[in-house]
């Protein structure tokens, strides 16, 4: 399963989009051992097979690849930005390690075997890009070839691909590159780079680290050593392993409800506000992509900024 975002226009006569769907979100509350029925999948600002806004050319696009026993909407503050600045962003279920339900009503969940590696969360991503080849021809790359909102097919540009991912499918994305390149920048979200890849990537490549940096990390040191081309280290103080997902700003009020331990919610969490943790999902990524496959020059990527006095660089 994908889903595709994109900027929309006449959205009033579509439905709001669910952040997942609600058997999803009861297996994922119930995975993480919260009360099945202790709140429902949040509404997000997307709206369902609206049309599509261009105001030019055909639109870069952004794959995201999520992380071990997770699931696709799990960067919904990063895919919606990036949507709202003009960028297709296709997010993918690994089947077998991810939570996520099929058009006819089939819940899968992550298992333990077949055990999935970085390699095979790559082969599934490379599979997308085909499709996504196939969309920027004008055809219809849906499974059960359902009616796609009108602006999409020939929208895409496939010259212009990024990618990211976290933990687990930031290590996808680093196999991705380094197999196929289509995909011209890759970032990556606390990835542990495991296994690391043997050959040296020229394209530009990004890392937000947490608790995987290249210090403590040999195997994040040893791929920051494959980087060849543009390349940035960034982290973002008192940040968890999930603080650059949705998990940062959904789990404290889940917390709130269930009456969770300020130590509990620091576990999942970290230190970093959820609020900063937002801005900064918001606007690194955002800056990333825009430099890479628009050419789109700012000054937050040049050093440390006043308006995220969080977020330190390292050479």
């Amino acid at each position: 399963m994908a889903g595709v975002w994109y900027p929309a226009r006449g959205v009033e006569r579509y439905p709001a989009a669910r952040w997942t769907s609600p058997a999803v979100a009861r297996a994922l509350l119930t995975a993480a051992d919260f009360p099945a029925d202790v709140a429902v999948a949040p509404l997000t600002a997307g709206h369902e097979g609206a049309p599509v806004r261009r105001t030019g050319g055909r639109l870069p696009v952004v794959v995201f690849s999520h992380g071990a026993h997770d699931h696709r909407a799990d960067t919904t503050i990063v895919v919606q930005e990036l949507a709202s600045h003009g960028y297709v962003v296709i997010t993918v279920d690994h089947t077998y390690d991810a939570f996520s339900e099929f058009p006819d009503g089939r819940l899968t969940v992550p298992l333990d075997r077949p055990a999935l590696g970085p390699r095979d969360f790559a082969t599934d991503i490379r599979f997308v890009l085909d499709r996504i080849e196939e969309l920027a021809a004008g055809r219809n790359p849906d499974a059960e070839h359902r009616p796609l909102p009108a602006g999409l097919r020939g929208g895409l540009d496939p010259h212009r691909i990024g990618m990211f991912g976290w933990s687990k499918g930031a290590s996808a994305t680093a196999f991705v590159m380094s197999e196929d390149q289509r995909v011209r920048a890759g970032l990556s979200f606390d990835g542990p780079m495991q296994p690391t890849i043997t050959t040296d990537l020229d394209r530009p490549f990004m890392l937000m680290t947490a608790e995987f940096p290249r210090a403590t990390q040999p195997s994040v040191a040893e791929f920051w050593s494959r980087l060849r081309g543009w390349r940035l280290d960034v982290r973002a103080e008192g940040a968890a392993h999930s603080s650059y997902c949705d998990v940062q700003f959904l789990i404290p009020q889940l917390a709130r409800a269930v009456g969770m331990s300020d130590a509990d919610l620091q576990s999942w969490i970290g230190t970093l506000d959820p609020t900063r943790a937002v801005r900064i999902q918001q606007a690194y990524p955002f800056a990333f992509f825009d430099l890479h496959l628009r050419q789109r020059r700012g000054h937050l990527l040049d050093g440390p900024c006043s308006a995220f006095p969080e977020v330190k660089f390292n050479p």
